[in-house]
This record gives structure tokens, sequence and C-alpha cells, in this order.
């Protein structure tokens, strides 16, 4: 996407969305200090924050933001000539695998080492830890389906979507028959390629041309949605879990996450009409357009961060505990980690950058291929097991060498069967 065609309320939606997350982590466990002994509470919100939640939760937003981002690159892509389903893995795929690789293999080095030298809970932590990474291994579907997707839309429009909702309903409902939540893992792949088909959708102009009605409608149907999901079928009452509701409507997602993203596509589409983010300022564009360059590396590093944070703070606490309630309070700890990860990003950015295979001028189709399944299938056992390499831990070793041999394979892929004097299509990480 070049400058002039940079839709800034995507961009300033996926920019807000990653600091939102990075905010909300940092109130999930409280950090106590008890007659000098520190804990870890972790929080339950009060009943009268429950709207909020649903007010503040973003994630739909990424996979909106997605699905439009992908359907200009695509029909971009086409109007240059057509593109192999290598180029397009390859293209997409690059850009996860780079941060990716650099922030498994640390995690790697850290939580292999500590397993090495007897520490018998350092895979169940490693484990714990790359939960984050459920986002990551649902994406490389949801990339992987994307040219699909937006045939399928512009062929049936509306009836993809519903379809989906329908299966998803139909998830949710065997779910709660049973009282199996671990079913709604289904809807993975039915509610995140939903919402993902909602973006599309905007970028063909849903909600941002024709009646403003069609917006307001969707706010109004989207909210109405999930007070009929939670009142009339005993859906969870928050968008995310605590303490006092571990299992909510996000993790495993739940049809309520698709209204919401109705609603949201809907206050996108008026606020976009409204004009007020048409032109944005040089300064502002430019810190937009870098939180979308380094979205995927926040996500990955704002844990680390937040950790790292939280024992400074701990430590500092403990040293003058006559203010450890300023020191340890969520707001000092959402600022220290906003801070961290404001200085550590930076740093990691040329090793990062040195990690993503190149494009090159044309793919290896079959390599190119090959380094994506692998790619996907290493964020899954990560995602399920951890990042432990030890004979003991067979799916997180499998995990960490798929992805360690997905971006060795992505790097042969580039120029394999390259032609002088095709284009390059570079391309930019916010596309």
């Amino acid at each position: 996407m070049t400058d002039r065609q940079r839709n800034h309320v995507i961009d300033l939606a996926r920019a807000c969305s990653v600091l939102v997350v990075v905010v909300y982590h940092t109130l999930v466990y409280r950090v106590t200090l008890q007659d000098g002994r520190p804990g870890l509470e972790a929080w339950a919100a009060p009943t009268w924050l429950y709207p909020l939640t649903w007010a503040l939760m973003i994630m739909p937003l990424f996979f909106v933001a997605g699905g439009f981002a992908h359907t200009l690159t695509l029909d971009r892509l086409r109007a240059d000539g057509g593109v192999s389903i290598g180029y397009w893995l390859a293209g997409r795929g690059r850009r996860l695998l780079g941060p990716l690789t650099v922030f498994v293999t640390f995690c790697t080095l850290l939580f292999s080492g500590a397993t090495w030298a007897g520490w018998s809970e350092a895979a169940e932590l490693s484990r714990l830890f790359m939960q984050l990474l459920w986002f990551i291994a649902v994406y490389l579907v949801v990339v992987a389906i994307a040219p699909g997707m937006v045939r399928l839309h512009d062929r049936f429009g509306a009836a993809v979507p519903v379809a989906l909702a329908v299966l998803a309903a139909g998830v949710d409902a065997w779910s709660f028959a049973v009282d199996q939540y671990a079913l709604r893992n289904l809807n993975m792949l039915l509610v995140w390629p939903l919402v993902h088909q909602l973006g599309i959708a905007y970028q063909r102009g849903w909600w941002r041309r024709g009646p403003v009605a069609a917006a307001w409608g969707s706010i109004v149907a989207g909210v109405a949605g999930i007070g009929v999901l939670v009142v009339g079928f005993g859906y969870p009452p928050t968008a995310v879990g605590f303490a006092d509701l571990p299992i909510a409507n996000l993790q495993p997602p739940t049809l309520a996450m698709a209204f919401l993203a109705l609603a949201q596509c809907g206050a996108l589409g008026l606020l976009e009409r409204s004009g007020v983010l048409a032109q944005l300022s040089g300064r502002v564009q430019r810190v937009v357009s870098i939180l979308n360059v380094v979205t995927m590396s926040v996500y990955l590093w704002h844990i680390p961060c937040l950790v790292a944070s939280g024992v400074v703070l701990l430590l500092a606490a403990l040293a003058w505990p006559a203010v450890a309630g300023i020191l340890l309070s969520p707001v000092t700890l959402a600022l220290a980690t906003i801070a961290t990860v404001a200085a550590v990003i930076p740093l990691l950015g040329r090793l990062e950058l040195w990690a993503i295979p190149p494009m090159g001028r044309a793919q290896d189709d079959g390599l190119a291929v090959l380094a994506y399944v692998l790619l996907a299938g290493g964020a899954f056992g990560v995602w399920q097991a951890g990042t432990v390499v030890h004979p003991a831990h067979l799916l997180s070793s499998l995990g960490v060498l798929a992805i360690w041999a997905s971006w060795w394979t992505m790097r042969r892929a580039a120029d394999r069967n390259a032609r002088p004097g095709r284009p390059v299509r570079p391309g930019r990480p916010g596309d």
C-alpha cells in the first residue's frame, strides 16, 4: 500500500489495538506486597466494568484490518498480472517469520536452558508464556485462505459471513449443551475467518459508502446481538476472562466476537465518513506508520517487557516500602511496560529486519508452500507446548525446529525461479 493508498482509519485502529492489548495484560495480574512478602494474584474485575470489556475489546479489529489489507494487496497483485500461491504465502509469511523466529529463539534459549539445568517448572511456564501465539497460528491460516475468501465475497457477498455465523452458532450451542468449552476451539477457524470476511467487505465499500443508515444499523445489530447472546442464551458477560470468569468470549471465541466486529465495522465506517482522519499531520502519520510496522514485534515482546517491568517495580517496592502502593499500582505497571516496550523494540528492529527472509523477484512455489506449512505447524506446536527443546518435550521441540526449518526454507525459496525483468513487488508490513 503506498502512502496515498493508506486508509488512516484502518491504520489508526490497528495501532491503537496493540496499545490496548499491552495495557489490558498489565491488569490481568496484580503484584502485591504483604508483610514484606511479594505475591501475585489474578484480578477479578468488578461487574460494573463488564460493559467496558466489550468497548475495549479490539482483537476483532486485527482481523478486520487484515481482511482490508489482504483484499487491497490481492487486487493490486492481480492487476499486475496475477500471483502464484507460493508468492502470496511467501510475501505474507516472511513478515511474520522474521520477528517470530527471533522471539522463539530467545525463548527457546531461555526455557530450554532452564529445563536442561533441572528446573522442572520451566516447561509449563514456557507453555503458558506461549499462549499469546494463538493469534499468530490462527492468523497464518486466515492468510492462507485469504485469496479464496476474497473470491467468495466477490461472488456470494453476505452469504459467506452468514454461513460462517450459522456454523459458529452451532459450535457454541454444542459446547454449551455438553458443557465442554474446549469444543469452542473449532470457532478459531469459523469466527476469525468470519471477522476477516467483514474486513474484506469493508474494503469493498460496505459501511464506508452507500446509505449511512447501514453503518448505524450494524452498530445497533452488533450491540443487540451481544446482548441477546449474554442475556438470552447465557453467554459469558465479559469479552475477556478474569480471575472469577476465566473462560469468556475471546479465547476460545464465541459468536459474540463476530457481533462485536459487526458493530466495530459500523463505527469505523462512520469515523471514515466523518473525514476526521482523512488528513493526518506529517508527525502523526509517521507515528501511526511506525506503530503499524512494529505491531507484531510489540505483540510478541510486550509480555517479556511486562514481566521485566514488574520485577523491577517489585524490587523497588521492597527497597522503598513507603511508596510500594504507588510502585505496584496498575497505572505504574502499565506506564513502565509501555516505556520498556518503546525502549526494547527499536533495539530489536535491526535483528528482526535481518531475520526477515528475502522476497526476491520470484519464488520456488514448492519451497515457499513448504516453508509456510512449517511456519504454521511450528506456530501451532509452540502455542500448544512452549519452546523447550528437550527429549522429554517432543511437541515443543518439533514446534521450535519447524519454525527454524521454515526460516531456512523460506530463504531458499527466494529467487530460485527468477526471470530477468520480472518486477519486484516489495510491499510494506502494514499492507
